[in-house]
């Protein structure tokens, strides 16, 4: 098939400078990647209300999609918990594509264009990030340090087509940041600010401090191509799956400013988050205690900006603080649980579920909905491999509902930001239910029978509440990650409803 250029030959000619041993695998791996980024893309299309989709007809040969202006687009049947890339091709109108950037311009949907060079983009770095790996490498062992197993996440997001789009990376900036790339480290650069043009929440430690000036770890790639500033050599760090949060050896993780759109948002460090973040920290903590010891919250160790989304930091101690090594305990990222094998085994699957759903839903009862996807939720593994505890980290997009908070005498701290705050019971549970069942356990589970079978046997086990029968009875939501990529003037998330794999729901 003839392509004109695109991200993929531009990547190509950019690979041939700088990793030219790479040149073979790289293209060896497009095709799988495009099959990946086209399978999100379908998923997408089958399930999400996108306003030029008429109609979805079922048959026994897939799926049909009528577009408003009459297009019939068909493709295999959509599994919506399904992670690999089983869509190779769909026919529009007859005319084969594997492509999904290729697709998205034939649709000619309202703001598509953007969108199509971000799958493009994405499908070349995904066949990148899967040429730079080694097959005979196996898995870390527990021993090792906990930011080996973030870097095992090779294809990114799950469900999003933009699963490792890197706009405004050069190539050799993709292999030099990327945790899956495994550079041997970052090199954070330290800005100097004086210290009364700031704002701190919680302390900033002395070791990051001049004088009367602040010491703000900066990443590389923001320094050279938004602050255009050069930085002192600072802290040798590693890279974990976030790209913009990083290991420090023997220290905390720091989140850094990323002024660049990464999957659906632009990851800089609002004002806002960062002056809400030492409460955040503290409301969190004290809510974990009356988890058990089931659901532990990392702390924030401090925060700063100077005034700007663009030139923040926030310091975190690292999960792998909550297990004991001792005993053999160690700490993985529910997204890089697939690369364990452990999720093969049904039995295990079922347990980790349960534990999942217990502590999420304990916490969403007292009034808490977390953001549980695979990256900011992780377990505690036992040497065995058994599922002990869950550590969450990343505070910024909770929800918290004061009336059941107050319903559980616990107390709502005054300076909670307003936008986190709810008691709208449909944002509670879209907040959890989409984040942590139809995200971090259906990715982990692979698709809807693994997922199915696992939630059939936790959920028995599980107290009885209003929050319980809904994720029973009620469709599944989640984010419509494509609805809102197409939809550049709008804010907040939007919404899909998936069939509820307990409830009997056909696809």
């Amino acid at each position: 098939m003839h392509r004109p250029p695109t991200a993929e030959a531009e990547l190509a000619a950019e690979l041939a400078g700088v990793r030219p041993a790479l040149g073979a695998g790289f293209a060896a791996e497009l095709p799988g990647a495009r099959a990946a980024v086209l399978t999100r893309l379908w998923r997408a299309l089958a399930y999400e209300p996108l306003p030029w989709i008429a109609r979805r007809e079922h048959d026994g040969e897939g799926l049909t999609l009528v577009l408003a202006d009459g297009r019939r687009l068909h493709g295999p049947a959509a599994d919506p918990y399904a992670t690999s890339g089983y869509v190779s091709e769909v026919t529009l109108d007859g005319a084969a594509h594997d492509d999904a950037a290729r697709l998205l311009t034939g649709l000619a949907v309202p703001h598509g264009g953007g969108f199509a060079g971000e799958l493009d983009h994405s499908a070349a770095s995904l066949a990148l990030s899967r040429a730079d790996q080694d097959p005979a490498a196996g898995h870390p062992v527990p021993s090792r340090p906990d930011w080996e197993w973030e870097q095992r996440v090779v294809d990114g997001h799950p469900y999003h087509p933009n699963c490792r789009s890197r706009p405004g990376f050069s190539v050799a900036e993709q292999l030099a940041y990327g945790p899956e790339h495994r550079p041997d480290h970052v090199r954070l650069g330290l800005l100097p600010v004086p210290a009364d043009a700031c704002l701190v929440s919680g302390g900033w430690p002395d070791e990051l401090r001049d004088g009367e000036r602040l010491l703000i770890p900066v990443h590389p790639w923001q320094a050279a191509h938004v602050l255009k500033r050069v930085c002192e050599d600072g802290l040798a760090a590693h890279p974990l799956m976030s790209l913009r949060t990083l290991a420090v050896a023997g220290g905390p993780h720091v989140k850094t400013a990323l002024s660049t759109r990464l999957t659906s948002s632009v990851r800089d460090i609002s004002i806002g988050s960062v002056a809400a973040s030492a409460a955040l920290s503290a409301f969190a903590e004290g809510l974990a205690g009356h988890t058990g010891g089931l659901v532990r919250m990392t702390r924030t160790l401090g925060a700063v900006t100077a005034d700007s989304p663009d030139l923040a930091a926030v310091l975190r101690e690292s999960p792998a603080a909550y297990a004991d090594p001792g005993a053999g305990e160690y700490v993985v990222p529910v997204a890089a649980l697939v690369t364990t094998g452990l999720p093969q085994s049904p039995v295990w699957l079922a347990e980790f579920a349960r534990l999942a759903l217990t502590g999420g839903l304990r916490l969403l009862e007292l009034g808490v909905a977390l953001e549980a996807h695979g990256q900011n939720l992780l377990v505690v593994l036992s040497a065995s491999g058994r599922p002990l505890r869950l550590v969450y980290r990343d505070l910024a997009d909770i929800r918290v509902s004061p009336a059941r908070l107050a319903r559980h005498g616990v107390a709502l701290p005054p300076d909670l930001p307003e936008r986190i705050l709810t008691d709208d019971v449909t944002a509670l549970r879209r907040k959890l239910f989409g984040s942590l069942v139809a995200g971090a356990l259906a990715a982990t589970a692979g698709n809807r029978e693994a997922l199915r079978a696992a939630l059939a046997a936790a959920v028995p086990d599980l107290p009885e509440t209003a929050d319980l029968r809904a994720l029973r009875e009620e469709p599944l939501p989640v984010k419509a990650l494509t609805l809102m990529r197409l939809s550049p003037g709008g804010s907040g998330d939007r919404w899909a409803l998936l069939p509820n794999p307990l409830a009997g729901e056909e696809f």
